[in-house]
């Protein structure tokens, strides 16, 4: 198989380069890996075996259940690794209350697909396992927050939309601040991939050199240094990477070494918990998983059935869909004008200039020189299928259209919106708005439920009834449908599925 240009080879004489020299570790679990590693093999033209690599590490550290030894779970107090419910209280030299950084919840699981598991392995999670957090550490559980589970496949769609919607952000910005320092004043319209992010208008303030002020107060839905951050419920983590780390210290009590050094952040007797490779294993991981399809893309393949019947009632949903502008916030589809991912990122605002512990990526081999790189619409492993005559379906892979254009089908805008009072959280120790929620994709909605950022909707009309805000017009347009038009609705997105194959195309 090629990638890219790439050839592949057995991975057998590189796997030993993964394991840290001098450690030993239990057989059942994934050893530590390591970034120096990889690089050689990307350095010595490998990139096709440096990203068969990482992503088969990234699926082992997903899959493993970690032990204490290892260094999961963190000292709650009480003699406890975990706590499903934050515990402020405990506020010994040791305990939660006091870990570095600052705990939000957990920890509460011993692996990552743990939560991740429904429809399948790295998929959304049951109300059951909704995280409980409490950021601002108020110990008032009146205050406490509830997410439900999000699925983890085909990442890296959201986080090259995010980066190409950042730099077009950027350049009119940019193009502004010319403007301003020669004539005085100027407005940036922000837009990006046809969403509107506001405007910024700025003004100068001083010449010789230039000093400008930022009115920012009309912009829409981001933050001010313009970085569309496409995950969280909130929209708070710009990468893969970062967010990872964060749920690993926060759900796992898996502290990475790039987030806290050698310190024994969570007070468990155990440090080097996660390596830089590990992080970089598992944002390539998640980052290359196949992408969510829908029931007609695979009744089109014989992988499944769907009615005359049915698929008229889908086609009249998609309508639905447009026709109660739902489509005005979840957008359907949009177009990747470079689907190759990289780690680190190559993109501003998108890799570490340093590390959360402080430290400089680069003492830790993590340089945009020797980036892993893969091309989103031909290189992802899995969901590769051999047709009747012979021809390859690549499910996993992010589709081109007829014109050769990558065509990411995200049905999201990754822009923050009022959802209004209903769905308010009872607090906002994040400043974004209580009641500011990011879009949240609906790629795999049929098979993620329940929905809503706490899991409170059994059902997907339950869900678009919730909504309020910026979104009650759509709201209320739905509810005005007659019910066939709001069944043929829900229809369309419950076809909208995660599907794992169990052929692959090598």
């Amino acid at each position: 198989m090629t990638r890219s240009g790439f050839a592949t080879k057995p991975l057998g004489a590189t796997v030993a380069l993964c394991l840290m020299a001098g450690s030993t570790f239990a057989e059942d679990l994934p050893p530590p890996v390591d970034q120096a590693a990889l690089n050689a093999l990307v350095a010595a033209g490998e990139m096709a075996a440096a990203f068969d690599l990482a992503f088969e590490a990234g699926d082992e550290l997903t899959e493993a259940s970690f032990d204490a030894a290892r260094g999961v779970g963190a000292n709650i107090g009480e003699g406890r690794l975990f706590t499903r419910f934050p515990r402020a209280d405990l506020t010994g030299e040791t305990e939660w209350a006091n870990h570095v950084p600052a705990r939000a919840g957990g920890a509460n699981a011993t692996s990552c697909i743990a939560c991740h598991n429904a429809p399948i392995a790295n998929g959304a999670g049951d109300v059951a396992l909704n995280a409980v957090i409490d950021p601002a550490h108020t110990g008032d559980p009146s205050l406490y927050l509830e997410r439900n589970t999000l699925p983890l496949f085909a990442l890296a769609i959201p986080q090259r939309l995010a980066e190409e919607m950042s730099v077009a952000l950027y350049l009119q910005r940019d193009a502004a601040e010319q403007i301003a320092c020669a004539s005085g004043t100027a407005t940036a319209e922000l837009s990006a991939k046809g969403i509107d992010f506001g405007s910024l208008t700025l003004v100068r303030t001083a010449t010789e050199p230039c000093v400008l002020g930022t009115d920012l107060s009309q912009l829409a839905g981001i933050d001010a240094d313009l970085v569309v951050r496409p995950f969280g419920w909130k929209g708070d983590a710009a990468t893969i990477r970062e967010f990872t780390r964060g749920a690993a210290h926060n759900e796992l009590g898996m502290q990475a070494d790039e987030l806290v050094g050698a310190f024994d952040g969570d007070f468990d007797g155990v440090t080097g918990e996660l390596t830089v490779g590990d992080m970089t294993a598992l944002t390539l991981y998640m980052a290359a998983l196949e992408r969510p399809v829908s029931r007609i893309e695979l009744a089109a393949l014989g992988l499944g059935e769907v009615s005359e019947q049915e698929a008229a009632m889908i086609a009249q949903g998609e309508i639905a869909f447009t026709q109660a502008a739902c489509a005005s916030c979840h957008t359907p589809s949009m177009v990747l004008d470079e689907p190759v991912f990289s780690e680190p990122s190559q993109v501003p605002g998108f890799y570490d200039v340093s590390f959360p512990d402080g430290s400089d990526p680069a003492t830790h081999g993590l340089t945009m020189a020797t980036a892993l790189r893969f091309d989103m619409t031909t290189d992802q492993p899995n969901n590769q299928f051999e047709g009747a005559n012979g021809e390859i379906h690549h499910l996993g892979a992010v589709e081109r259209d007829a014109e050769g254009r990558a065509i990411a089908r995200w049905f999201t805008d990754l822009k923050r919106h009022d959802m209004g009072a209903d769905l308010s959280d009872p607090s906002d120790p994040l400043g974004l708005g209580a009641s500011m929620f990011l879009t949240r994709s609906l790629a795999g909605v049929g098979s993620t439920g329940p929905w809503l950022h706490d899991g409170r909707a059994t059902t997907l009309d339950a869900a678009i009834l919730a909504h309020g805000g910026a979104a009650q017009a759509s709201r209320d347009a739905f509810e005005a449908l007659p019910e066939a038009k709001q069944a043929a609705l829900v229809t369309f997105l419950e076809n909208l599925v995660i599907y794992a194959g169990d052929s692959e195309a090598h």
